[in-house]
């Protein structure tokens, strides 16, 4: 028997994207229609940004109506196929999703001045109750409603709370992309949300006299996952739990971890177009040779053979660790022979920093404020090592795709960087790169001078950690026969 899975989300790649969420939506249905067989349905908001012709969007629905709980929406549904075998809806509703958009900005903030719409508890709670209306309106009875994070984390509630019949056999699975943002808003939209007072209490959505969508969601959910085990085990602690632990203890119990994929049809050195020399782990050295003088040419770094490139492509926050680089890579500038390349944008304060330091350090470090793909690929095809030096990372892709081009990645030992890097064994000239515990810059440092010593001294343990790195699955295959089997447990249809 075939399982029904609807997901919904507020991003999908690559339809839009501002983080990681858009890239499990979109590579792990695919993975479970392709590989598992199962009949997968998405449902994600029509924002303006999003390319109609590009993606082959066609209408599908109109005048499709839905109960809010003070008033009725009326919105159009929208279609496309780009994505073999799963069908992926969207809701056109200008009123919220009509905005402008530009690169990663509009989908939740102005885009003009970044700040964040006063009305996205409305936007999201719309979101959720229209994507229900539109599985009966297709006649689409799932097992199992996938949600991600606070933006679809009613929909566990209202599966609960209205009672409908035509939801009676379906579960719901909540996953945990980033546990911080949580969807805090004022308790105005409790009757727009159609949440009953009763559930506005401090076990439910009550937050300090304020909505707390994820909280609900977590007390609501079936079941609960995160994006790598060891983030699983981390956000139980009051460390990690982003003041949620206590909640997160009690469902412990339903609570699993599931490590991410990366879209290994996108991310493969020996088929990858984008960049200018072509490689796979058996032949690796030359590639990387040829990979590596052009990133120096692209970003205008000093063409010297021998020295190592670090390389950097996040968003410029402090959760990426950037305020721990900002403190040590002059340092690391005036007593180590290396490079860096860094992509980024985020926060102003550290952009302005970073942007400043190829003038003081012309040839050694080369910042590109900004960011876009084909650069991001070049940068690992071309760099020795990639930093990820995250205070937390519910999985983190980077590190993944840094080692399937060989690029080994120095990072912090947390959440999904613990599960996916294994440390370098200086005994055995093993690992797949450098970890650190310690949220300092000292130790960013120290760890930056420990793979730039083995890049000089033990350049056979460099190669036999990249060959190790480039070896290592991080398809969706596994996972997504892990959320296969999670589907099955939850609904019984196998």
């Amino acid at each position: 028997m075939t399982q029904n899975i609807l997901f919904v989300a507020s991003e999908m790649t690559p339809f839009v994207k501002t983080g990681g969420l858009g890239d499990v939506v979109g590579a792990l249905p695919r993975t479970l229609a392709e590989a598992h067989h199962v009949n997968v349905k998405v449902v994600i908001p029509l924002y303006s940004g999003i390319d109609y012709h590009k993606f082959g969007l066609y209408p599908f629905m109109q005048g499709n109506c839905v109960a809010m709980g003070n008033c009725q929406e009326f919105f159009s549904v929208h279609r496309s196929d780009f994505i073999k075998g799963v069908e992926t809806y969207f809701i056109e509703f200008n009123k919220y999703f009509g905005r402008p958009v530009w690169r990663q900005h509009g989908i939740y903030d102005d885009c003009s001045t970044h700040q964040e719409y006063q009305d996205n508890a409305y936007r999201y709670a719309f979101l959720c109750r229209a994507a229900l209306q539109v599985a009966k309106d297709m006649n689409f009875r799932p097992d199992v409603v996938h949600v991600h994070d606070w933006q679809t984390s009613l929909i566990p509630y209202y599966l609960k709370h209205d009672n409908d019949p035509f939801f009676q056999k379906a579960k719901s699975l909540l996953t945990l992309h980033n546990l911080p943002y949580q969807g805090r808003f004022g308790s105005d939209v409790v009757p727009y949300a159609k949440v009953d007072w009763r559930d506005f209490n401090a076990g439910a959505f009550e937050d300090y006299g304020r909505i707390n969508l994820l909280k609900g969601g977590i007390r609501f959910a079936d079941k609960l996952n995160t994006v790598s085990p060891n983030y699983a085990r981390e956000i139980l602690t009051p460390e990690y739990g982003a003041g949620l632990d206590f909640l997160l203890r009690e469902r412990q119990g339903d609570l699993v971890g599931i490590l991410n994929g990366i879209d290994t049809k996108l991310w493969d050195p020996s088929k990858d177009l984008i960049i200018p020399k072509q490689y796979s782990f058996e032949d690796f050295k030359h590639g990387k040779f040829l990979n590596k003088r052009e990133l120096r040419k692209e970003f205008g770094l000093a063409q010297d053979d021998y020295k190592p490139i670090f390389s950097m492509a996040v968003r410029l926050t402090e959760q990426k660790g950037v305020n721990m680089l900002s403190e040590c890579i002059e340092p690391v500038l005036q007593t180590m022979h290396c490079q860096f390349a860094i992509m980024g944008n985020g926060d102003p304060r550290i952009q302005d920093y970073f942007a400043s330091l190829p003038h003081k350090y012309p040839g050694q470090v080369a910042v590109k404020i900004g960011f876009d793909q084909e650069t991001e690929h070049l940068m690992d095809a071309g760099s020795d090592f990639s930093l990820v030096p995250s205070i937390y990372e519910p999985c983190g892709l980077k590190q993944m795709v840094s080692q399937t081009y060989g690029a080994l990645p120095v990072g912090r030992s947390t959440g999904g960087l613990e599960d996916t890097i294994l440390n370098y064994n200086e005994s055995y000239g093993l690992g797949t790169g450098f970890k650190f515990n310690d949220i300092s810059s000292r130790a960013l440092y120290n760890t930056i001078g420990w793979a730039n010593a083995t890049y000089y001294d033990r350049p056979e343990h460099i190669n036999s950690m990249r060959k190790m790195a480039m070896k290592q699955n991080y398809s969706w295959a596994r996972s997504s026969g892990d959320y296969k089997n999670l589907y099955q447990t939850m609904s019984g249809v196998y």
